[in-house]
């Protein structure tokens, strides 16, 4: 069974910070991460540079990440919940990372 992450970037629309990051915790992770097999966890973080995206480090585990990351891509066509806030005039990066070492 393979390991590795999906890394996600995004923003969210000037005046709706708040609106995005409630949406965001509260309705997407949840929805997305029971709606995809193959995600067993999911983190976001804040940037500390002003300007800078958000950041969601989604941790899967399956026999075959490409499979999961085509799963991930038919969830968001088929939007379980409509985005709040986030910013789609400036896109995001999304990136899939194998597992290659871990340490200790």
């Amino acid at each position: 069974m393979e390991k590795g992450i999906l890394y996600v970037e995004t923003y969210a629309l000037p005046g709706e910070v708040e609106a995005y990051h409630r949406w965001y915790d509260e309705v997407h992770l949840s929805d997305f991460v029971s709606g995809v097999d193959g995600i067993v966890s999911a983190r976001r973080f804040t940037p500390v540079d002003e300007g800078a995206p958000f950041v969601t480090v989604y941790e899967l585990e399956a026999d075959d990440l490409e499979e999961v990351r085509a799963q991930m891509m038919v969830w968001h066509q088929e939007r379980h919940s409509e985005p709040v806030g986030v910013d789609a005039g400036r896109p995001g990066t999304t990136r899939l990372y194998r597992l290659r070492t871990t340490f200790p």
